[in-house]
């Protein structure tokens, strides 16, 4: 009798430990996964953040390219137009003011 009381213990024992086994098993296959998804998590991030930069850098080089533009055409209408008629010392004909007088 003792032997069978001894033989249902020790069952018992094992499948406590058995479920032991299989909860810490479960918990570490949680953890594992819960820590790639946050390797994932962090790599899109870091991708999300490279993809940004891109496009920070492509708009500033577009915002100077246009300032050049802007700069050139305005510098360029401000530039005095050196043959133009009527310019200084001339009648307004483009004649200068003492020919013919």
């Amino acid at each position: 009798m003792q032997a069978i009381k001894d033989k249902l213990n020790d069952m018992s024992a094992m499948r406590k430990a058995k479920n032991e086994a299989k909860a810490e098993e479960k918990a570490e296959k949680e953890l594992a996964k819960a820590r790639m998804d946050i390797a994932h998590e962090v790599r899109m991030a870091k991708e999300a953040e490279a993809e940004m930069e891109l496009h920070v850098n492509k708009a500033g080089q577009r915002a100077q390219r246009e300032m050049a533009k802007h700069a050139a055409r305005l510098s360029a209408e401000n530039e005095p137009m050196a043959h133009a008629p009527g310019g200084p010392n001339t009648g307004g004909d483009g004649q200068p003011s003492s020919y013919g007088s």
